[in-house]
């Protein structure tokens, strides 16, 4: 068995998980990797991490519905959230059910080991902007707080929201505007 802490990294971009897998082991962590949900739940099985660095929007599901699962294997698991996706919504729900800290993509390895080293979530993950942010970055916001709001299920988000189900996913795939 190895000395060195596990860190289990789901991320579905194969070159991403690739560089931080390598970026991770020299700085001292046991990295097992994992494309999508089923991999990581295997992995999750096979041995508990003690560090997990986890993709918000795979294809095959949303890695928030993860973090339950992995803080029911281990309470002490310290979770990351990564994405290219970010909102504010998402980032109080991923606080909300458990990990350290969120942060968006392009992140790198140093920034992610320092997210880790919070004691718990820090209250700047979830504030919002202080300048005023653009129209579209408000609907993004809306959008997405609807979203999480409807257990992430894109049919019924876009009842709520009163648009075209194609339209949402077509506004969801894009990403997000600046502030």
């Amino acid at each position: 068995m190895s000395a060195a802490p596990l860190l289990l990294l789901v991320e579905d971009d194969e070159r991403l998980r690739e560089r931080l897998a390598r970026a991770f082991v020299t700085r001292g962590f046991d990295v097992r990797q994992a494309a999508d949900l089923p991999d990581a739940e295997a992995a999750l099985a096979a041995d508990p991490p003690e560090y997990v660095v986890l993709d918000l929007r795979m294809p095959a599901g949303n890695g928030l519905d993860l973090i339950p699962r992995l803080l029911a294997a281990d309470p002490a698991t310290k979770i990351v959230v990564l994405t290219g996706y970010g909102s504010v919504a998402t980032a109080v729900e991923a606080v909300r059910r458990g990990a350290v800290h969120y942060l968006t993509k392009p992140a790198d390895a140093d920034e992610i080991v320092a997210a880790f080293s919070r004691d718990s979530a820090s209250a700047d993950v979830a504030a919002a902007p202080l300048q005023p942010m653009s129209l579209d970055r408000v609907e993004w916001e809306h959008i997405n707080r609807v979203l999480v709001d409807c257990d992430h299920n894109i049919s019924e988000a876009a009842r709520v929201l009163g648009m075209h189900r194609r339209s949402l996913q077509r506004k969801l795939a894009k990403y997000p505007p600046g502030r």
